[in-house]
């Protein structure tokens, strides 16, 4: 049963990602590109807006579909738990713990969880199990 535990979560964080790194880098689910993302972020001081905003979005993209897989995931965890922190550090950290405030709250537990399953392992049922 742990081995599906640890498949529902990495499938659920893991897709998330996948999809928040296509909002930053292609505008799809309602994003708003590497161009609207990175004038977002030159505004809250974020330069060169743009490359961060390609940055975070491979990050988010390739570290999801990593963890998604379970495959490499210690390198997918680091590379959401980075961004996820820089997150807290630029936009949430000001606002207090509580998600209900803009706070850092959800990004926190995402960093947990994304660790976790790396110090546990991916399980049975992850890419990693076939090939290694």
């Amino acid at each position: 049963m742990m081995d599906l535990g640890l498949l529902l979560i990495r499938l659920v964080i893991g897709l998330a990602f996948i999809g928040h790194g296509a909002q930053k880098l292609f505008g799809w689910f309602g994003g708003y590109g590497l161009k609207g993302t990175g004038g977002w972020m030159e505004s809250i001081g974020i330069k060169p807006g743009v490359t961060m905003a390609l940055l975070a979005g491979l990050s988010e993209l390739i570290g999801g579909a990593l963890f998604a897989a379970g495959l490499f995931t210690t390198l997918a965890a680091a590379l959401i738990a980075v961004t996820m922190l820089v997150a807290i550090v630029k936009v949430h950290a000001p606002n207090g713990f509580w998600v209900s405030q803009n706070g850092y709250e959800f990004n926190l537990v995402l960093i947990t969880v994304v660790i976790g399953v790396a110090l546990i392992g991916p399980g049975q049922y992850a890419l990693s199990a076939v090939l290694f």
